[in-house]
């Protein structure tokens, strides 16, 4: 007798990318912190009725392979390859939300925060007067009381602000080797990146295996929760490669 437990592990290794390319030794990536993976395989039946009240014949029409992945870690790679399959660039855009503060001084009224990693400045994610939590709004030029400009990551401020502790959050952008983002392009319908899904499930000495040469993702849903870690949700769909393969299973019994 074989029984399975727990959630298996789950590699997806790209086939094609958004525009049908085919990818060139592509790395297989594992689904981290896997909780759960369902497989449901489904088929249309068609029925032939007489005059009787139970079908005389029925046909199997049109079939489907719909699969949903649960996991916690987050790749870039998992997302930029198998779900957009549009390039991948080596950096950082990250944010800053600004919980110390700094004080207004009172010769140029200008702050300018120190980027994280020897960053760049990116965006504006607004200013917070530390003692009352009211937000400062932004100015083009000249600013007044409880206003700011902001010009290449120099925030400056109202002569009779000095002396306000204030909150200002960023986004900046930032080098790195290890670190992934993509910029997604709306591009044509019709091609997507495609992969191929292997899900293993070893259990006390034997195991349960399905191979899906060809998949296509549907969706990828990341919410998140005041007190949990975020649980993305990964859907896909199987269907037929070049030889027409659809699935590959095996079990030890």
């Amino acid at each position: 007798m074989q029984n399975v437990f727990g959630s298996g592990i789950l590699w997806g290794i790209q086939n094609t990318d958004a525009n049908g390319n085919l990818v060139a030794n592509p790395t297989p990536i594992i689904f981290g912190t896997l909780q759960d993976v369902s497989i449901d395989t489904s088929f249309d039946t068609k029925m032939l009725y007489g005059q009787n009240q139970f079908p005389v014949a029925i046909g199997r029409g049109k079939g489907k392979i719909s699969c949903k992945a649960s996991f916690a870690n987050i790749q870039g790679d998992m997302i930029g390859n198998l779900l957009f399959g549009q390039s991948i660039t080596n950096g950082i855009l990250s944010a800053v939300y600004d919980t110390t503060g700094a004080v207004i001084p009172d010769t140029t009224y200008e702050i300018t925060p120190t980027v994280p990693g020897s960053g760049a400045f990116s965006r504006d994610l607004g200013v917070i007067n530390a003692t009352t939590g009211q937000p400062l709004k932004l100015v083009a030029s000249a600013p007044t009381t409880g206003q700011y400009t902001v010009a290449d990551g120099v925030y400056t401020f109202a002569a009779a602000d000095v002396g306000t502790k204030v909150f200002i959050s960023y986004e900046y952008t930032a080098t790195s080797t290890t670190a992934k983002q993509q910029t997604v392009q709306n591009v044509t319908m019709g091609y997507a990146p495609t992969f191929r899904a292997d899900l293993y499930m070893p259990y006390n000495g034997k195991s349960l295996i399905f191979s899906l040469p060809n998949c296509l993702s549907s969706k990828f849903s990341l919410s998140t929760k005041l007190d949990d870690f975020a649980i993305p949700e990964f859907d896909f769909d199987a269907f037929a490669d070049a030889s027409g393969n659809v699935m590959t299973w095996s079990s030890t019994e």
